[in-house]
């Protein structure tokens, strides 16, 4: 059995889907991978999965070069004859979806991890750019061989009111799965409370809300510290600029301890999560921290709030809000019993909904078109 993947950067199928490749390379699959490369590539084929290069980025709308990678995937499926496909992220399920339709593919699976800022902004450009999109989406997965994954109801309803697919089409699975034997429960550090930001510096997921709370509990007295973890991203239009970061920095607000990769061992420094974002597939880092036993604080929207337990597990919050969000983070601050009460829920609730053999059983009964 051969499955193609086609995701827009390898460092992103790295972070949600790695688990799932390395399963299905065990069970005699042939894994391939079209995506766009950063540094990652000869990690991907050090583990067996087979590379190849497509010239996509995550934010370009040139109309030539789209029409470029869309040549790139027709020769990549072409060459391969996948018996499966997977798609991932919005190009790949848009792009990916285009040029499957109509080949002769056993079963098609999507993954929507996120309606992205596409289907947040509400700027001109945003609204055009949606409604195309909307279309391309119709277009591209509409068919009987095809599965839709979603991680909340929310999107899931979006695109079933929009008739973009019908529910027959759709999945539901809870986020890309931890691995509860590497993301275990950590006791909280001792001194001052540490309430950390783990996530790309997107101002979409909350990151300017998150930085002027910790200047209203600076001013306030409060002696804790802001960390944010992640780097910014040029390539989506929603990052933080590398000045902004500097004033909050320079400042002393907040402490930027830039892109790490032991996400377990940086959890484990930290009191709380915090993730103000606007919008979501489904959070990967609430899921972690929820893992290692940290309360989290979150936003009431799709996404963010499916990720938590409110009041028992996390606390959520109104979007956009700094102020509501500042009181949330001195109120659990300031209830060590309350706060270590969550953390060990999140845990069991992470055993419940989020363990990641639950989420690559279900995806491989999606391949083998048992579901």
């Amino acid at each position: 059995m051969k499955l193609l993947y086609i995701v827009n950067v390898d460092w992103f199928f790295i972070s949600h889907r790695l688990p799932i490749a390395l399963t299905l390379i065990k069970n005699g699959y042939e894994v391939h991978i079209a995506c766009g490369i950063t540094d990652r590539k000869n990690e991907l084929e050090s583990l067996g999965i087979i590379v190849h290069p497509l010239s996509i980025t995550r934010s370009g709308t040139s109309f030539f070069k789209e029409v470029k990678v869309i040549k790139e995937i027709n020769t990549v499926v072409n060459e391969i004859s996948p018996d499966v496909v997977h798609l991932v992220t919005i190009k790949g399920a848009i792009y990916g979806g285009l040029v499957t339709r109509n080949k002769n593919i056993k079963k098609r699976i999507v993954s929507i991890s996120g309606l992205g800022f596409v289907f947040i902004d509400e700027g001109i450009k945003a609204r055009l750019i949606r409604f195309i999109v909307t279309k391309l989406y119709r277009l591209a997965l509409n068919t009987q061989n095809t599965k839709i994954i979603f991680q909340n109801e929310t999107d899931k309803n979006t695109f079933i009111e929009n008739k973009i697919i019908n529910y027959k089409q759709c999945v539901l699975i809870k986020g890309s799965g931890i691995d509860l034997n590497v993301y275990k429960y950590i006791p909280e550090p001792q001194g001052e409370k540490v309430v950390m930001f783990l996530a790309r510096l997107l101002k979409d997921k909350g990151l300017i809300e998150f930085c002027e709370a910790a200047v209203i509990l600076r001013k306030s007295g409060f002696t804790g510290r802001f960390v944010l973890v992640g780097d910014i991203d040029l390539d989506n239009p929603n990052s933080i600029s590398q000045v902004e970061l500097n004033n909050y920095i320079d400042s002393g607000v907040v402490e930027h301890w830039g892109f790490l990769r032991n996400i377990p061992d940086v959890i484990s420094k930290a009191n709380i999560m915090v993730l103000p974002s606007y919008r979501e597939g489904l959070p990967k880092s609430l899921i972690e921290a929820a893992a290692c036993g940290r309360a989290v604080i979150t936003t009431d929207v799709p996404g963010c709030r499916d990720a938590i337990i409110p009041n028992v597990t996390g606390v959520l919050v109104p979007a956009k809000s700094s102020e509501e969000l500042q009181n949330a983070i001195l109120s659990l601050c300031n209830d060590d019993k309350m706060r270590i009460k969550m953390g060990k829920e999140g845990r069991k609730l992470s055993e419940l909904s989020f363990d990641i053999k639950d989420v690559i059983n279900t995806h491989m009964n999606l391949y083998k078109g048992n579901i």
